[in-house]
């Protein structure tokens, strides 16, 4: 939640008070002795889509760049925290409800979270060269005689979580473009993490499978023996925040990611920086998520 800590006790007068204005009604307040300034705590919130340990990894430094420069911004010392939940629906959940104030969440995610909370606000969202589109794949054994979509009838299929852009919805809206259902494979199953389903297909354990591009090529590096049968466009990554969070806040961040002059460490989180986005950017999305509803 988001936090303003009071300093010795003292409750501010009215009019400084109003200066605060609707930070203070998202507020929790508790006292501290020793500095005389007030900090602006956040939680960030995310799930884990590759390991728990590379997800900390891959943010933390990013993280600790964006407090530095909200506090530049706000002129307020900003503290932020992580909590990543296990599954995408707790992270889901955890935004809608209010239990963490901002997160990066896939694109289906953002449909569903907006369809709990539809007060949940765009601050921006992730470059790709320039652009808002990125692929995701489908992958064969890298033995495998497979050659098309079509081939697939008779096999077995690994997706990612239920709720995921690229491991669920976009894949399973390709594969009925290629006229295979549930009922033409011969099994499939929800893996959870991309590297488990690129992973998997590696080991023989299934025929097919759906995961982001970025992983497939880490997967490959590492000796994985995977193929591309299949690519397909995905949407950039959106950053939001929670409904409670006051708009400076949301405009001081907004600011340092949309900013030219953000230093290499965006990079690590996202390579090209950031746009400014809207719900319209989603609707190649939520179409696939429809779709999939006939798989």
């Amino acid at each position: 939640m988001l936090c303003l800590r009071v300093i010795d006790g003292y409750i501010p007068k009215p009019q400084i008070a109003a200066k605060i204005g609707a930070m203070t009604l998202a507020a929790c307040l508790w006292v501290l002795p020793m500095t005389a300034k007030a900090d602006v705590t956040l939680t960030f919130g995310t799930y884990a889509a590759d390991k728990p340990t590379e997800t900390v990894r891959k943010y933390r430094p990013f993280l600790s760049f964006l407090a530095e420069r909200m506090s530049e911004e706000l002129g307020e010392p900003v503290i932020i925290k992580m909590k990543i939940a296990k599954e995408y629906e707790a992270g889901i959940e955890q935004l809608a409800n209010g239990v963490v104030d901002f997160a990066r969440f896939g694109p289906a995610s953002y449909v569903h979270v907006v369809n709990k909370n539809s007060d949940v606000q765009m601050v921006a969202m992730e470059s790709k060269k320039g652009g808002k589109r990125f692929k995701g794949v489908i992958v064969v054994h890298a033995d495998s005689d497979i050659q098309s979509l079509e081939q697939l009838r008779g096999h077995s299929f690994a997706f990612g979580n239920e709720l995921s852009t690229i491991g669920r919805y976009l894949a399973q809206a390709e594969l009925l473009d290629a006229g295979v259902g549930s009922g033409d494979l011969q099994d499939f199953s929800y893996l959870g993490r991309h590297d488990l389903v690129g992973e998997a297909v590696g080991a023989g354990r299934f025929s097919a499978g759906a995961l982001k591009e970025s992983t497939y090529k880490k997967l490959v590096a590492k000796g994985v023996p995977i193929r591309v049968l299949a690519t397909f466009d995905n949407v950039t990554k959106p950053w939001l925040a929670g409904a409670d969070v006051p708009p400076n806040i949301v405009a001081a961040m907004r600011r340092v990611m949309l900013s030219s002059e953000n230093e290499d460490i965006v990079q690590q989180i996202a390579k090209n920086g950031f746009l400014e986005g809207s719900d319209s950017d989603y609707d190649l999305v939520r179409s696939a998520m429809e779709k999939s509803q006939l798989f």
